[in-house]
């Protein structure tokens, strides 16, 4: 006989289950769509955007990328009728008059420090209930074995496809390297090279003001005991080695050539004595190699230290002075976490001055662009923030106890993880929210997150991030693991820097991601560090192809990966993988774009129905009519909070979809 009360308490338990994994993503689409972030919410997703220099404009040369830029050539829009403020939690509101402002009604609805730390805190016990993390586990698991099964009947008509598709081959696919820092974005083999060049060229330039005294390049060196002759890879020693295995610290010392901050600054600085010159230059020849191979392109990260205002002023006028501007290049904005260091240097007095320095230029541009011209320029190829910094660091728990107010974080004590990734979207979440009103630009969240350190890391960037850097410690909490799958959250892996500062190459999950179905890409994060050839992207791909037989079709899939995880225009994502590319399985598949079977595709799409009928079956959302969501061209996974999957834009311009949108958020 069948023993009924132990099937209901099974039943019961799975309900229960998906109920936490279903809330769980509810809460990412409430952060998602107060933020901005979704898709449709960019004006530069629009048909109609349209931007200065255009791709048309670009050449191909290093000595003239973007040499017919003309500053005079651009809209700078007039001043605007909102108004902004500081609010009572510690970050910025926008007001549409100054009544409102003095009645503390803010335009935009900005979660509160309490509501975060509770929503947070839904995700944290979702995340250590045992039941869950057995299903996770379990769930995982199957769509692994799922993948293997898929191959071993499919893996010969994939390659029978891929060979039928004429010209079309990896190397021919588009691919972004998701994940870099500008100031090494060149190889130890191009920076040494660049020293020579400059040393030979021009030894008497003045590069340095120190104690009142200006300084050659010459100078310098002498100063150091070094010659044009004795640089070499070796001294410049800017390669992480087996030192930096787990230890941050040492790594970070590799970034001054010959261990020299002052090398740093002249040859990889932005604001210096030769106002960012010689970074300009390389920047140039770095970024021809990108136009030059054609289907590369790179979203680097500008550092923003917030430790004055200017700072934004000097990053623009550095990009549109040098007219650093190219068609395979987007920039993203790093705000390092380095409170502490600043405060002891005597540079902030509290958070709150980090809040100030980083935010208020960018609402006084999006009020008055005029105000800051190069900036309202620049910020037309900015696509989001990154949060860097060593997560690896011991850090308190939070609670509201210990997350003041900026203004009131004062002390030494670095703020936790959680804590700058919640005043950075709670800012963004405004200035979102104010730049799509004006038909502006609007910004995503991509920090780094689950590199190393606490779990909390992931679920603070499960809230509030369109996609994160690293992640590899999704490994250890197969709940986040599940949920990030789930939402197809974008993740840029970079296994050759992972392998030399905290998990060997052998340990990597990135191949268990793949199979199992999550949104990954390769990256390349610091080639000055990590790599060796002229080509660090195609140097990822290579690696990783070798280590775990990556087949032409897996490659491929990850470089269409990378391009939907990008900030690029809907119009340039449609010429490089498909008009479109934004919707699911092989109807938004251009084989003769991506070189990707439809089979693999629809096979991804299938798998990934599966686990989210199992939501709406055991979790189910009444207050939503399913069945015409569907017909509409609503798939189950956008009604379960995956705001960040590759939803069908056309669809969402329509004035049906924005009805069936507002009963999703009225349910939230």
């Amino acid at each position: 006989m069948v023993d009924t009360q132990a099937s209901d308490d099974a039943v019961q338990e799975l309900r229960k289950v998906y109920e936490l994994l279903h809330t769980c993503l509810d809460l990412r689409q409430k952060y998602m769509v107060r933020s901005c972030q979704r898709l449709e919410d960019d004006p530069r997703n629009k048909d109609d955007w349209k931007f200065y220099p255009s791709a048309e404009e670009n050449v191909d040369t290093a000595a003239a990328v973007n040499s017919d830029f003309n500053f005079d050539a651009c809209e700078i829009p007039g001043n605007h009728d909102y108004t902004f403020g500081m609010g009572t939690e510690g970050f910025y509101n926008v007001y549409q008059s100054k009544k409102d402002q003095l009645d503390d009604n803010p335009l935009y609805n900005v979660p509160g420090r309490k509501e975060f730390l509770e929503d947070l805190n839904i995700i944290l016990e979702t995340v250590s209930d045992r039941p869950t993390q057995s299903l996770t586990l379990k769930r995982l698991q199957y769509l692994e074995s799922k993948w293997k099964m898929y191959i071993l009947v499919n893996e010969f008509q994939e390659l029978v496809d891929s060979k039928c598709m004429p010209y079309r081959d990896f190397y021919n696919v588009y691919k972004v390297d998701t994940h870099i820092h500008h100031d090494s974005s060149m190889t130890q083999m191009h920076l040494l090279r660049s020293m020579k060049t400059k040393l030979k060229q021009c030894p008497d330039e003045i590069v340095i003001e120190e104690e009142g005294k200006q300084k050659t390049l010459k100078e310098v060196f002498e100063e150091l005991g070094l010659s044009r002759h004795d640089l070499n890879i070796d001294n410049l020693d800017t390669h992480a080695h087996r030192d930096s295995f787990n230890r941050f610290d040492n790594f970070l010392r590799h970034f001054n050539p010959v261990g020299q901050s002052k090398l740093r600054d002249i040859f990889m600085g932005t604001d210096n004595y030769l106002e960012g010159k010689y970074l300009a230059e390389i920047s140039k020849e770095v970024i021809s190699d990108l136009e030059v191979s054609k289907y590369q392109a790179a979203e680097y990260r500008l550092t923003l230290l917030g430790t004055s205002k200017d700072e934004w002023d000097k990053l623009a006028k550095w990009v549109v002075n040098h007219k650093i501007f190219s068609p395979n290049v987007r920039w993203l904005i790093q705000i390092p976490r380095l409170y502490q260091i600043l405060k002891d240097a005597n540079e902030v007095d509290s958070f709150h001055d980090i809040v100030r320095n980083a935010f208020e230029p960018l609402f006084e541009v999006t009020q008055d662009p005029s105000t800051h011209p190069e900036l309202h320029i620049l910020l037309q190829r900015v696509v989001g923030f990154d949060s860097v910094d060593d997560e690896s660091l011991t850090e308190e728990k939070i609670s509201l106890k210990n997350f003041p107010t900026p203004d009131k974080w004062n002390s030494k004590e670095n703020p936790p993880y959680s804590y700058y990734i919640y005043y950075m979207y709670a800012n963004i979440v405004s200035l979102n929210g104010w730049r799509k009103a004006r038909g502006f630009s609007t910004f995503v969240f991509r920090p780094h997150s689950g590199e190393a350190g606490d779990t909390e890391h992931l679920a603070s960037a499960f809230l509030t991030a369109f996609g994160i850097n690293h992640g590899i410690l999704l490994r250890n909490s197969t709940v986040l693991e599940y949920l990030y799958y789930l939402a197809q959250i974008g993740i840029a892996m970079a296994p050759l820097s992972n392998n030399v500062l905290f998990l060997t190459y052998d340990q990597s999950p990135f191949h268990q991601f793949f199979q199992r179905g999550l949104n990954v890409s390769l990256s390349t994060d610091d080639p000055l560090q990590f790599h060796f050839t002229r080509d660090p992207l195609m140097e990822e791909y290579a690696v990783a192809a070798q280590m775990w037989k990556l087949s032409s079709a897996d490659m491929c899939e990850i470089a269409r990966n990378s391009v939907i995880q990008s900030g690029w225009e809907n119009c340039i994502k449609e010429e490089w993988i498909g008009k479109d590319w934004y919707k699911h399985g092989a109807e938004g598949n251009d084989m003769k774009k991506t070189n990707i079977p439809d089979i693999r595709l629809k096979y991804r799409q299938e798998a990934l129905l599966n686990e989210l009928d199992m939501l709406r079956r055991y979790a189910p959302r009444q207050s939503i009519d399913v069945t015409r969501a569907e017909k509409l061209g609503v798939l189950e996974h956008d009604l379960v909070g995956a705001a960040t999957f590759r939803s069908d834009l056309k669809w969402q311009r329509s004035k049906t979809t924005n009805k069936v949108d507002r009963e999703v958020d009225e349910c939230k």
